[in-house]
């Protein structure tokens, strides 16, 4: 059995629900305190094992590359002013992983864009991250919890979590049964069912792995749901030549892709973090006062 050594992570997407904020700038970049969206994600990959990420990009995605590259003249100016620690900061964000990019050319979805990167991952078992998931686990990275699963099976595993019944809407819903403990074995899945068509409340959640068949599966899979090539459909087409898996993940999860999901992380990553959490709970502590002045008066 191939190790998991690769993951790919999609972000050519535009961001527009947090427009104009994405218009220049990538939704992934966008930062969690001080640190981008994109950078926690790479580091539960690496804390899974991957050593290799392939960045599935676009044109205006750029920012993204130059993140994870060298910075000579940044890291010149730090070192010439004696501020080593940022110095080893950023030197760390560079040395995270191997880093390839590949170009998706036109946006036809998750599916596509998992197509595009093809030719990197060639015929090993890979991972795949989405780029607006943050799962926090720092004892067992999400990722490397599917990971676990197959190391048993030695199949693609789905990483879900329960939602609410309203919200099968917003994602690819699993329905499976269960083997072991939060394992199922898939039996169906659906692209954003509606409440009363969802087989179950079981979402995938931005994590995979994946056997290389995935890819003869998505040349073989139709155009779905917005004239898209959805991975979702794609695992279903798969599912019919072997056996796939789902897994509850554990950890706390964010959902960056929306602005009540982003405004939430940050308020809880500053929460936790030893350099500003005195400062966010002094801070909460003086907005719910004012907020029950306004209520009083």
């Amino acid at each position: 059995m191939k190790e998991i050594k690769k993951a790919v992570i999609p972000v050519a997407g535009f961001g527009t629900r947090f427009l104009p904020a994405t218009k220049a700038t990538p939704k992934e970049m966008m930062p969690i305190v001080d640190k981008p969206i994109i950078q926690y994600i790479v580091e539960e990959a690496v804390a899974s094992g991957i050593d290799t990420v392939v960045f599935v990009t676009g044109r205006h995605k750029r920012a993204i590359e130059d993140h994870f590259d060298y910075a000579p003249d940044l890291e010149y100016a730090l070192e010439k002013s004696g501020k080593l620690e940022l110095l080893e900061i950023i030197r760390e964000v560079s040395n995270l992983a191997n880093f390839v990019f590949i170009r998706q050319k036109e946006q036809l979805g998750l599916g596509h864009a998992i197509l595009t990167a093809e030719p990197v991952i060639g015929d090993e078992p890979f991972a795949v991250l989405l780029g607006d998931e943050l799962i926090i686990n720092p004892e067992n990275p999400g990722l490397k919890q599917l990971i676990d699963v197959y190391k048993k099976f030695g199949k693609s595993v789905i990483g879900t979590t329960e939602v609410p019944k309203e919200e099968t809407y917003k994602y690819g819903i699993v329905e499976g049964s269960l083997i072991e403990d939060n394992i199922r074995l898939v039996n169906y899945m659906v692209e954003k069912p509606s409440p009363e068509e969802a087989p179950s409340t079981s979402a995938i959640i931005g994590r995979y792995i994946l056997t290389p068949a995935i890819f003869d599966a998505l040349k073989k899979t139709p155009f779905g749901k917005g004239g898209e090539l959805q991975l979702t459909d794609a695992l279903m087409t798969l599912r019919q030549e072997e056996v796939i898996y789902s897994k509850d993940i554990e950890g706390k999860r964010h959902d960056t892709g929306n602005k009540y999901g982003y405004i939430r992380a940050i308020i809880d990553f500053a929460l936790e973090r030893e350099d500003t959490k005195d400062f966010m709970r002094k801070l909460i502590f003086e907005k719910c006062n004012e907020i029950n002045e306004k209520v009083q008066d």
